[in-house]
């Protein structure tokens, strides 16, 4: 017979609230770190080059890095359904710390790209848990303004963060970006502790295996995918896509809920549309560098007012997501936020027309930062709605899975584009746009499925709607032996 649990208190107070400001700070400095990291390690790769040649093994350090987030978000998400989630926090600090201590010392570009993996399991780790600590410790009221700092958190990063770098590459050499942030991340880590410590283990933990061997099938999967594409030969690049094609999709579809693939309406349509947004955005977003500078000769300030203003408006549409979701729901807000995102990227389209001025691109990527913005924040909210009580990580590691394949696919997709255009003898304009107008489609196919997602999202004393129970997170997953609350959702 089930037994009945007796629901918790609900949640009060906001995100400053006393026993909670703690760990907000925590969860805003360690996303600001990452993502310092993530952009300085950017700038100083040139450098590292020059010092440890292999320049075959360049790229492989952002995707070891990739890599390494699949297998962090699928253990981080299983464990925080299983035990209390300090431990995967814990881990996925030591193992990032790992990471930035065994990539200073590096000898080689291997090793660096060995170091990078180990850096990426943790870096993987540490969003799951912030958002399973988001699901669990925040009311439902305060959740939107959470995820809005977090997004704050990345404003600083992106304005001084790479010429801070620069600065620590030129005078103590590119070694001190990874180790310089050892001390600062360890101080970080023990102020979110013992927030995080204190959080309990589910009351339930889900029944089924271990996800550990889907994880690293799906790594392997995206990255035989990913030197599929970007191979030189088609002797070698059709084969390592069809491979890597064949692991991924089934090891993906184990890791997320039934009918993810389908875009099936409430928490499957969620986490696909998530991967979506990502794949359409980052795959816009990585040549508008090399689209300024190669296509329209801009000068260096004028690709760093770009950048600026896309993430300044990302910030200022995660504010504005914030103060609506409460009143309009999430539908609305994605489903805008994809129409701004195609209209950035249909503005730097225009913007690399001869003769049209330059500066629009500064105004066209913050239009798609807007975008992104505004939409990426009520999909997470969606996803921790419909996930049910202790099932946060299950739920949310999946969203961090699609969402990380949407960023590789789309670069990695518009690599191939670029690359073929430049062994075609192309000039660059012809293939970044076609890469664009890519990008611009998938923006579409996005605003098109955002049907799919609830009109609102509603406490469980709201109106009745279609249940998305704990139990359909994860595909196979056994009805549950204790009666949990259950989010409803209003859908069409």
């Amino acid at each position: 017979m089930s037994s009945a649990v007796p629901p918790a208190a609900p949640l009060t107070g906001g995100v400053w609230t006393t026993g909670r400001r703690l760990l907000t700070v925590g969860l805003v400095l360690l996303v600001t770190l990452v993502a310092s990291e993530a952009l300085a390690v950017a700038v100083v790769m040139p450098e590292v080059e020059a010092d440890l040649g292999d320049i075959a093994l360049y790229g492989w350090v952002f995707s070891a890095f990739f890599l390494g987030n699949l297998v962090g978000i699928v253990l981080a998400g299983q464990a925080c359904d299983r035990v209390k989630p300090v431990v995967p926090f814990v881990a996925g600090v030591l193992l990032f710390v790992a990471g930035l201590l065994l990539g200073g010392l590096a000898g080689s570009m291997l090793l660096l790209v060995a170091a990078r993996f180990v850096q990426g399991i943790g870096a993987g780790a540490l969003p799951t848990v912030a958002y399973v600590a988001i699901g669990r410790e925040y009311p439902e009221s305060a959740r939107p303004r959470m995820f809005a700092l977090m997004s704050t958190a990345w404003v600083v990063p992106s304005v001084v963060g790479p010429a801070a770098a620069l600065v620590v590459g030129e005078h103590f050499g590119w070694r001190w970006v990874f180790l310089g942030l050892v001390p600062i991340v360890a101080v970080c880590a023990i102020i979110t502790t013992s927030s995080v410590a204190r959080m309990p283990a589910p009351v339930s933990p889900p029944d089924g295996a271990s996800k550990l061997l889907d994880a690293l099938l799906a790594a392997l999967g995206a990255g035989l995918t990913l030197a599929g594409l970007g191979a030189t030969s088609l002797w070698w690049a059709v084969p390592l896509v069809i491979v890597g094609v064949a692991i991924l999709v089934p090891a993906f579809r184990r890791l997320t809920p039934p009918g993810t693939l389908r875009a099936r309406a409430g928490l499957p349509a969620a986490i696909l549309i998530r991967g979506i947004l990502t794949f359409a955005f980052f795959q816009a977003d990585a040549y508008v560098p090399l689209a300024l500078t190669s296509v329209r000769s801009s000068t260096s300030l004028m690709v760093g007012l770009t950048v600026t203003s896309c993430s300044l408006l990302w910030t200022a549409g995660s504010w504005i997501q914030e103060r609506r979701i409460g009143r309009t729901g999430p539908r609305p807000l994605v489903r805008d936020g994809f129409l701004l995102t195609g209209l950035g990227i249909g503005l730097l389209m225009i913007t690399m027309a001869p003769g049209v001025p330059v500066a629009l691109g500064i105004a066209a990527w913050g239009i798609g930062g807007l975008g992104i913005g505004l939409a990426y924040a009520p999909l997470s909210l969606t996803t921790l709605a419909l996930a049910g009580p202790g099932r946060e990580g299950a739920a949310t590691s999946a969203m961090q899975l699609s969402d990380v394949l949407g960023v590789a696919l789309g670069t990695g997709i518009g690599g191939v584009v670029v690359a073929g255009g430049a062994r075609a003898g192309w000039s660059p304009r012809p293939g970044i746009l076609i890469v664009f107008a890519l990008a611009l489609v998938v923006s579409l196919i996005g605003v098109l499925l955002c049907r799919r997602l609830p009109l609102r999202l509603d406490s469980a004393d709201g109106p009745a709607g279609s249940d998305h129970r704990a139990e359909d997170v994860v595909a196979g997953s056994a009805p549950q032996a204790v009666v949990v609350p259950v989010q409803h959702v209003v859908t069409d």
